[in-house]
């Protein structure tokens, strides 16, 4: 069973920074795109940053220039570097993942369990 791990949550002040990570484990042939999204209470889903297996990215208006997509794809990691955040990042963060597992040559999008980001002073 391919699972999504996130870490790297918690409280931080306006401006300040944190790093979160996904782990992926499992039996996979390959992980495809990775991303994050966030949900905010009351909130819709969206989407925060994403990134290919090529490194191409893409970023939500609203995190472009402070936030950082990256991927180590020998740890099956990606990660979300959160610069400058503001109080209206505060949600709770979902890794996702495209993934075609050892068992199928179809990709399946995972979803991370998710993990609290809030920002206040």
């Amino acid at each position: 069973q391919v699972q999504l791990v996130e870490s790297g949550g918690g409280l931080v002040q306006p401006g300040g920074s944190l790093r979160l990570s996904c782990a992926a484990s499992g039996n996979m042939f390959r992980i495809n795109d990775m991303g994050w999204y966030r949900r905010a209470p009351g909130k819709q889903r969206e989407l925060v940053a994403r990134i290919s297996t090529g490194g191409i990215t893409n970023y939500a208006d609203s995190v472009k220039g402070r936030f950082t997509i990256s991927r180590d794809n020998a740890k099956k990691t990606v990660y979300l570097q959160m610069n400058s955040l503001k109080p209206e990042d505060t949600a709770v963060y979902y890794c996702n993942a495209d993934v075609v597992p050892s068992y199928s040559r179809s990709s399946f999008n995972y979803w991370g369990q998710g993990t609290q980001v809030t920002v206040s002073s």
